[in-house]
């Protein structure tokens, strides 16, 4: 791109982001057809599929087949794809989230809706939420997500590194791996040689969890049930040392006995994000915790309004307000979802499997009243041993892998890095209405998306026979085959 003592445009900043990415991509020309594919999900203002990211770029009809066929490439290299992500991020955000040198890293599941009969790895699941506005049970994708905090003018977002469906694949009888197995696995994909803090939900509080990432040199934040029970240190006996391994285990002590008295409690102003003139009440206890097998630390939180609960952290040298804090950015990631789901349409993909046995969907039938709370009837489960999701093999016609979501969260970080170092009052990035001083730090609205982007790519009609000279020319370039 020619230096005119210009700033450099945003496609430019795009291209220069994206391009980090070519070693995961044996071939030249499936790395162009992914910066293809991002590159419409980007501009795009729909999410109807393929055809959004073909209409946004203005290609041309015989090239829907040939994006089709990238999504099932032998070219991609998953694992490394999303290494080379995680790198990009912490280059392109140059001040990510820090605490005791370390940084933070936000995970949490989501479960996305699907009904296709031969849909691989749809399976009846289970949503856990305090909102009616859902169904307690519904058929779709379970997949777990991690993410990076970093610092964006006043404000701190998520910026998404990695996703995996993580259930309802089976590659193997003898594949005895859980859920924490898997997230444990989609960390040490990422390769962060830089030690950090993983903070998640209750769900995550496990031993396994927690070994694993001591195992590796970090730590956990999460959040324990109520009804969790720690133990207090043994005391040393005096005297003679009898037969047998000294006792590590001493008092039994529930949790939840820590919220008593909550006025000798200490108090400190909210650091949550969001809050002012909120003050908290907490206790730090250092107990020892069964599944951990050593000692971690307990904050017990009492808010105004809110409630109270009970946080753990495995370093017992990070403080009770930090440990507060960590936690509270943990719904960043939340935001990431919705931002996901809403404008860039991330879970939006479909693809079939043509071998796959069709999964018997539950019918939406009258329930008498006595029925109503019942569990539904299980239904014809499907075979969930799937080979065309994996790179390298094989992969029958008419059937996408889910590659495609690497897609979005490059798309997805990609306008977090325009959005993060470009002013508010840049005429692609309009999300608030008035000026600020600060830049916004959510993303680009869809349709400052439209206004701006495709201008920059329409610069043709429909149907003229000539393509305008573009900044990213393979975008609209003529194939020889």
């Amino acid at each position: 791109m020619p230096d005119r003592g210009l700033p450099l445009s945003l496609w430019g900043i795009w291209w220069g982001a994206i391009l980090v990415l070519r070693p995961a991509f044996s071939r030249l020309r499936t790395f162009m057809w992914f910066v293809t594919a991002v590159a419409g999900l980007t501009v795009r203002v729909d999410v109807l599929g393929v055809t959004s990211i073909v209409r946004a770029l203005n290609l041309r009809p015989r090239l829907y087949t040939k994006l089709l066929d990238h999504f099932h490439s032998r070219g991609i290299k998953l694992d490394r794809l999303s290494a080379l992500w995680a790198q990009a991020v912490l280059e392109l955000f140059p001040s990510p989230v820090r605490i005791n040198g370390r940084l933070v890293l936000v995970g949490d599941g989501i479960k996305a809706p699907k009904r296709g009969k031969k849909m691989p790895a749809v399976k009846l699941l289970h949503q856990q939420s305090e909102s009616n506005t859902k169904p307690e049970y519904i058929m779709g994708h379970s997949m777990q997500a991690v993410g990076l905090l970093v610092h964006a003018a006043n404000s701190v977002f998520c910026v998404p590194l990695a996703a995996r469906i993580h259930e309802g694949l089976v590659w193997s009888n003898r594949d005895k791996r859980t859920l924490l197995d898997k997230t444990l696995g989609l960390l040490g994909i990422l390769a962060l040689k830089a030690p950090f803090y993983f903070v998640a939900d209750a769900y995550y509080a496990a031993g396994k969890m927690v070994s694993g990432l001591l195992k590796q040199g970090n730590h956990l934040v999460t959040r324990v049930k109520s009804n969790a029970v720690a133990y207090a240190p043994a005391p040393r006996k005096k005297g003679r040392r009898t037969r047998g391994r000294p006792k590590t285990y001493g008092k039994k002590i529930k949790l939840k006995s820590l919220l008593a008295n909550v006025k000798s409690m200490q108090q400190v102003a909210s650091p949550v994000y969001g809050e002012r003139n909120v003050t908290l009440r907490y206790r730090v206890c250092d107990l020892l915790w069964r599944p951990a097998g050593r000692l971690v630390r307990f904050v017990v939180v009492v808010h105004p309004t809110r409630g109270s609960c009970i946080l753990m952290c495995t370093d017992t040298s990070l403080s009770a307000v930090d440990i507060v804090r960590l936690y509270g950015l943990r719904f960043k990631i939340e935001h990431s979802f919705k931002q996901a789901t809403r404008q860039i349409g991330s879970f939006a993909y479909h693809f079939l499997d043509e071998r796959h046995d069709p999964v018997a969907l539950p019918q939406r039938q009258s329930i008498p009243t006595p029925q109503i709370g019942r569990l539904p009837k299980p239904c014809q489960t499907q075979n969930s041993r799937l080979s065309c999701l994996h790179p390298g093999r094989s992969c029958c016609p008419g059937t996408a892998p889910v590659s495609c979501r690497h897609c979005t969260q490059a798309c997805l970080g990609l306008l977090r890095v325009l959005a993060a170092n470009h002013s508010s009052w840049h005429p692609a990035i309009r999300i608030c209405r008035s000026k600020r001083a600060t830049t916004v730090t959510s993303g680009i609205s869809p349709g400052a998306r439209k206004k701006r982007f495709s201008s920059e790519i329409h610069r043709r009609s429909t149907g003229h026979a000539k393509y305008a000279d573009l900044s990213l020319g393979f975008m609209t370039k003529k194939s020889d085959s």
